[in-house]
């Protein structure tokens, strides 16, 4: 069976059957609501409602979870250790009679034995994709209203200069690509289905063009936020080209995204116009 690697500290308690000295435990004055976890299997070993401060320094419960912890008597039978009742971890020991709850229980636990799974989950974790793929108006309409977008925002990127206008992107001086940025829900849409979309609304075949519009922002490109990134980039490019398409689309390392002018935003929803140069066409 499978259990999460330690660390020395942990091993020293929850192996060897340490104790942590009081007071200075992660998890002994936490008072949020959710349950208590096995440090080293992950099993649920007790409630945020059965935990109370009992001032004796560790973290203190009342009850445990029916079935999740095991005692054990001390072999001088002067104490009840308790262990996971899944995978044997010390979690410290058990004591009772001692009235401080109408349960009449204390389980003093080695915070270093725990981890703990919060009733309040932070929010959802977003993930940003950068494509340049000619007029950036185009490329964001198309990529609006895929479920798991939560949202879009043209601008430039891949050139020198600061704080660039639409004016000196325009002049094809700047080395900027007119491109969008896309915040996106991982679990709701992967980034490889945002980047076959990318390569099926534009033709990764045309060099520094696309379609009317021709010049170096107009350019075809992903700039990747990571590894993960680059290498799902790279093998759809892999693909296309084994189906004899010659793709010319460069994979950069994402860099400052300079949004664009605030009139760019949106456009073609704003203006109720259609894209002249952007058309679905299925690849993959």
């Amino acid at each position: 069976m499978s259990y999460r690697k330690l660390t020395a500290e942990e091993q020293a308690v929850i192996i060897d059957k340490g104790t942590e000295r009081p007071f200075t435990g992660q998890y002994y004055l936490n008072k949020e609501k959710g349950v208590y976890l096995c440090r080293q299997c992950d099993v649920p070993l007790f409630r945020s409602n059965d935990k109370f401060e009992s001032g004796t320094g560790w973290p203190s419960f009342d009850d445990a979870i029916p079935g999740a912890v095991r005692q054990v008597p001390d072999s001088d039978g002067r104490r009840t250790e308790i262990v996971c009742a899944k995978c044997g971890g010390h979690l410290g020991h058990v004591f009772f009679d001692e009235g401080l709850t109408g349960k009449n229980a204390r389980y003093c636990v080695n915070s270093v034995s725990l981890s703990f799974d919060p009733a309040q989950k932070p929010a959802a974790a977003t993930e940003r994709a950068v494509f340049a793929g000619g007029c950036f108006w185009g490329v964001e309409y198309q990529f609006k209203n895929i479920k798991g977008v939560l949202s879009t925002r043209v601008g430039y990127t891949g050139g020198k200069t600061e704080h660039p206008s639409y004016k000196q992107v325009c002049t094809g001086d700047t080395g900027h690509a007119e491109a969008l940025e896309v915040e996106f829900d991982p679990k709701v849409v992967s980034y490889e289905t945002l980047a076959k979309r990318f390569f099926e609304i534009h033709d990764p075949t045309q060099f520094d063009r696309q379609g009317p519009d021709v010049g170096t922002q107009y350019r075809s490109e992903v700039f990747y936020e990571n590894d993960e990134q680059k290498r799902v980039a790279e093998s759809l490019i892999r693909q296309l080209e084994a189906k004899g398409y010659r793709v010319v689309t460069q994979v950069s390392k994402a860099g400052v995204f300079w949004p664009a002018e605030d009139y760019h935003q949106d456009y073609y929803e704003r203006t109720g116009h259609h894209p002249y140069c952007h058309i679905y066409q299925k690849r993959f």
